[in-house]
């Protein structure tokens, strides 16, 4: 209970994170902002794994930073979406499609087929897109389109993630990914023309609840909530998201949603249930059916030898 209490929560923070950012980037250029956002948060994290942090050996240094980088971009493409978009909920659904754009982007890297739930979820998912962004006809928005493709550069850093997850501590793998999002972000706004700050309280405020709450408490309680879970509660949970962030951007932000943009969030949000809950059932289906042929396998009679003193899998010999 005390990890999908922490789930819960991080899904909330998560959605917090989605207006503080917005408040930030009004004020600061977004490549400096993501840059510094995660590079302290990954600083912050740094006292609760040090230790293992000091034992890693190269290869998996040079894994979880190669991982980091492709969170880096996409975190960049988010950013830029976000500084643009007029509607946060609209791009909080469309990124959360990054779980079911995965299953394709794993089959395209490594020819890892997906299963039956990613076919029936895909139309389900792709129809939501068109509700939720087609309401001027067959033109998409520049926000959208960059929402989408933040979607599919996180769905790829979601399966190299996977890759090498055997070999790191989740909280090891993160720290170092965020360290590696900040330099992303650093090294970019250094080729980029100069941008004035508009320092104020308020940037202050937001910039500290992005990057301590909804940045490093958020990853921290993430970590501790899927370390406790299943799976599969821990990706439903996680699809809350989405839900925060249009409560939040409706309260706080004044953003209204037009109906049909509302029901193409919500076939959305249904895809993503649709694929988690068909996803368990088959993976079971598919153990039961192995475990069936193993124990039919086990039950059939092995052939004979040629001797007389061999014996059948039943017991009798040849010449019995």
């Amino acid at each position: 209970m005390r990890g999908v209490l922490y789930l819960f929560i991080a899904t909330l923070l998560a959605a917090v994170g989605w207006v503080a950012s917005k408040m930030v980037v009004q004020s600061m250029p977004g490549e400096l902002f993501i840059g510094s956002r995660f590079l302290l948060a990954s600083l912050v994290l740094v006292p609760f794994c040090y230790k293992s942090l000091l034992k890693l050996n190269l290869k998996q240094l040079l894994s979880a930073c190669g991982v980091g980088v492709f969170l880096g971009v996409a975190l960049q493409v988010w950013v830029y979406a976000v500084a643009m978009s007029d509607s946060l909920s609209e791009g909080a659904f469309i990124m959360s499609l990054a779980m079911i754009i995965a299953p394709l982007t794993a089959w395209l890297l490594f020819q890892v087929k997906p299963n039956r739930a990613f076919w029936i979820a895909l139309p389900v998912s792709t129809t939501g897109m068109m509700l939720l962004s087609l309401t001027n006809g067959w033109k998409m928005e520049l926000s959208q389109l960059l929402f989408l493709l933040a979607a599919a550069l996180l769905s790829v850093h979601f399966v190299m993630n996977k890759r090498i997850s055997g070999n790191l501590k989740p909280l090891v793998s993160i720290c170092l990914q965020l360290f590696v999002v900040g330099l992303v972000g650093l090294m970019y706004s250094l080729y980029t023309q100069p941008h004035t700050i508009a320092f104020s309280s308020n940037l202050i405020i937001w910039f500290a609840i992005s990057t301590l709450i909804a940045t490093s408490v958020r990853y921290l309680l993430q970590t501790m909530g899927q370390y406790k879970v299943s799976m599969e509660t821990a990706a439903l949970l996680m699809i809350l998201e989405p839900v925060w962030t249009l409560l939040l951007s409706v309260t706080m932000l004044g953003e209204t949603l037009q109906p049909q943009k509302l029901i193409g969030g919500g076939v959305i949000f249904l895809s993503l249930i649709l694929y988690i809950k068909l996803s368990r059932r088959f993976a079971k289906a598919e153990q039961a059916k192995a475990i069936q042929a193993e124990t039919v396998k086990a039950a059939r009679p092995v052939a004979c030898g040629l001797g007389n003193t061999e014996r059948c899998a039943y017991g009798t010999s040849k010449d019995d």
